[in-house]
Parts: structure tokens; sequence; C-alpha cells
């Protein structure tokens, strides 16, 4: 079934000049580009956006690492995007993610991991369309 997931290249993987190999990486798993854009999160969208961790303890350090440098948000379709997007980041904490995943390759730590994906089906739609229109999409 096609799905829409939202991938976000996160600002240590942007600082780190990575981006090119995760798109890469994107690409080679077949996934279609339907929008990409550079962002810098205002305070008041990464809080909008991460609203489901409010009330965990990390959440005011994951919006001022949201907030600490520019990210690419990218919009992406594939079949059964959801799981597949997610086998190919691998677990939130790369010390234990699969070895080829992109948190693995290019993450630090559980916040500092690398990119950001959709959970379900669900948030996947409401994610990509967190960051782009139905027109910025060019959907048929």
């Amino acid at each position: 079934m096609l799905e829409k997931t939202l991938s976000m290249i996160k600002p240590d993987c942007v600082s780190t000049h990575v981006i090119g190999k995760v798109l890469n990486m994107i690409e080679t798993k077949g996934f279609e580009i339907l929008g990409m854009k550079q962002i810098s999160l205002s305070r008041k969208d990464a809080r909008r956006f991460y609203k489901v961790h409010q009330d965990k303890p990390f959440f005011s350090d994951l919006i001022e690492f949201m907030i600490s440098g520019p990210v690419i948000v990218i919009a992406l379709q594939r079949d059964n995007a959801i799981e597949e997007y997610r086998k190919l980041i691998g677990a939130t904490n790369p010390d234990v993610a699969v070895e080829g995943t992109v948190r693995k390759l290019f993450g630090h730590d559980t916040q500092k991991n690398c990119v950001h994906g959709s959970d379900s089906v669900e948030n996947g739609e409401r994610e990509v369309y967190f960051f782009f229109s139905e027109r910025e999409l060019d959907l048929p």
C-alpha cells in the first residue's frame, strides 16, 4: 500500500555534512521524494511538532536541540513507507541500531541520532502536512 512518511534530517547531521549520504540511502531504498526543504524550526513549531513528548523529561532538551540549527524536512512516498523507512533509519539509540542503518552510521546518541521518522501511517500523513501543503507536493 502506498504510504507517505516524513523524514527530517536533524541539526547534528546537517552540521556534519552528511545530507547527501542520507538522501542517497533513502533513494536507494526506493522512496520517492515528494518534497524537500531546509528550514529552521521556531520554538513554537518545534513544540507543536513534538507535542506528543511534552510530558517527558527530555522534552525541553529535545526542543533546544531541534532549534539549534537548520533541518531538512522530506516528504517521502512508497509502498509500506512507514515500516521500510523505520528499517532504514534503525533504532532510536545508535548504539543498538543495526549495522548499515542511518542512525548506526551517523547518529551520536538517542537525541542526536541524525533523523526523525514517522511512527505510524496516521502520523506520517500528519507530519508531512505539518511541513508541506498539497500544492508543494504537487500530487496528482
